[in-house]
């Protein structure tokens, strides 16, 4: 009940205000469906849950963000071989567990066997915890289960085009708890991919549902008046690697009406300029140093 209480608390700083993008972005859309969101908060992303802390996409992980002040939780999604999504990063189980090969040719019961957890107590010594030994993969259900539907979830289609009917299950899962709708329903869930097409298909499912469109640039960034129109007709946001961007590019997203998260930002001194240049939010392993920042420790 502490845990719920405390994401109770987050979850009155940020909601749906409309059905617009509150700038040109959304009238050069013309889509009346594309959500909006509160632009006033300055949102503080557990990377992974607080990843730098403890194994990342583990229910301990997600604990930690959530102590940490982290104002969602973000979850990678991966499928297994029955069609079970859970959280991970990678296709392959090598990294982050004690398994070897990729997610879509294990099922559940072959996933839950897996030891998540002591990885990390061997690559991070200096926080290792005899209790992270031996715990599991978590599926997205069983980390709703545990976090409630009071909690905000920041959830990315990883590697859509590897498992088939990975929206619609998507969908049916947050249905199934109500994390769907109109309105403030929809802000305790963002949707993000790296593929336009995913995060396109999830928008004719449920035009309701905030969609980010993350971003990989190999060179500065730079975006085009024409790339934010176009998404404009389905996002709400855009994510990127923070290393890529400058003051100009967050401005000229900004002033397009677009929320803009980069990732993964661990340092003080790099968490404060992207605020001063006008990030709304970032992703970071370390929500407790985000929250500090946010609160000028």
């Amino acid at each position: 009940m502490k845990r719920r209480k405390k994401i109770a608390a987050l979850t009155m700083s940020i909601a749906l205000v409309g059905s617009l993008l509150s700038t040109g972005a959304a009238s050069a859309s013309g889509n009346e469906k594309t959500p909006s969101m509160n632009t006033s908060k300055l949102l503080n992303v557990a990377h992974r849950g607080a990843s730098g802390h403890a194994p990342e996409h583990t229910i301990p992980s997600y604990e930690l963000g959530e102590e940490m002040k982290g104002d969602y939780i973000e979850v990678d999604l991966q499928m297994t071989k029955d069609g079970t999504l859970i959280a991970m990063h990678d296709e392959s189980v090598d990294r982050t567990t004690n398994g070897t090969g990729l997610v879509k040719d294990y099922t559940l019961e072959q996933i839950k066997e897996l030891d998540a957890g002591s990885w990390f107590n061997e690559k991070y010594p200096e926080k290792a915890d005899p209790t992270y030994e031996g715990i599991q993969v978590p599926t997205l259900e069983e980390v709703i289960q545990t976090f409630g539907t009071g909690a905000r979830y920041y959830i990315e289609t990883k590697s859509p085009e590897v498992y088939p009917g990975m929206e619609e299950e998507l969908l049916r899962v947050l249905n199934k708890y109500n994390l769907t709708g109109v309105n403030e329903r929809s802000s305790k869930v963002l949707i993000q991919s790296f593929s336009q097409e995913s995060l396109m298909k999830m928008h004719n499912l449920n035009p309701n549902l905030p969609l980010i469109q993350l971003i990989s640039y190999k060179e500065p960034a730079t975006i085009s008046e024409n790339e934010l129109q176009e998404l404009s007709k389905y996002a709400v946001g855009v994510g990127m690697s923070a290393s890529k961007i400058d003051e100009t590019y967050v401005q000229k997203v900004r002033n397009a009406g677009f929320l803009i998260h980069p990732y993964t930002v661990n340092d003080k001194e790099e968490m404060t300029r992207l605020l001063d240049w006008g990030v709304t939010g970032m992703f970071t392993n370390y929500p407790d140093v985000l929250n500090d920042v946010l609160h000028g420790k």
